[in-house]
């Protein structure tokens, strides 16, 4: 059986837990203290960080890595596409959100641990809803961010987008079709369960 070490806020662990649960496979989740991890944490993952999925001797970390191989391992419903130029395309777009988008979500999760900076944390939240409104555009007409059919860019982001309110982060009249994908997003089973207690109260 697959398990999952994840943190009960983080958003990357969120991902892993959307897809799981979109697989409506069984997995068991392992909740880690993020403000104190086990040491056995920094033995699996050598940058100490969550998730991590552990199947038998195999051990992965970084959620976009242990998505793929879920979708792989496990490919109904499939989550990447069969054709290796939209998987590239797919690729590149999970590429540019780390860069562009998650690396200040890491920098806002990092100063709920340390001592924040006023002026980089308005900074990274600022940055986050302006690349948030450059996306708004493509739910003109598209159901999901491929077009119709639910994909992995859908489950990186949605943790995001369920977190705004618990950022701070405000976005204008002009991405509102941004935030009815998001709450299509929210409806599905699979994100519904794949919320701890904690996600739960982050909006209200």
């Amino acid at each position: 059986m697959i398990v999952i070490y994840s943190g009960t806020t983080c958003p990357f662990s969120h991902r892993c837990r959307f897809v799981l649960f979109e697989k409506g496979m069984d997995f068991e989740v392992r909740d880690v203290d993020l403000f104190n991890k086990p040491e056995d944490i920094s033995i699996m993952n050598p940058y100490g960080q969550v998730p991590i999925l552990v199947e038998r001797d195999l051990i992965l970390y970084e959620s976009n890595v242990i998505n793929e191989y879920v979708d792989e391992r496990f490919p109904h419903p499939q989550l990447m596409p069969s054709d290796p130029v939209q998987k590239a395309r797919i690729r590149l777009f999970l590429m540019n959100f780390e860069k562009e988008i998650f690396i200040h979500v890491a920098q806002l999760e990092n100063d709920r641990s340390e001592n924040p900076s006023a002026e980089k944390h308005k900074a990274a939240k600022n940055i986050i809803r302006d690349r948030l409104v450059q996306l708004a555009p493509i739910f003109l007409k598209n159901k999901y961010m491929m077009g119709d059919d639910f994909s992995m860019l859908d489950v990186v982001i949605a943790p995001l987008l369920w977190r705004l309110d618990y950022y701070g982060i405000m976005l204008p009249k002009t991405a509102a079709g941004l935030l009815k994908y998001a709450e299509r997003v929210f409806s599905r089973q699979s994100f519904i369960e794949s919320l701890t207690a904690s996600e739960k109260m982050m909006r209200r």
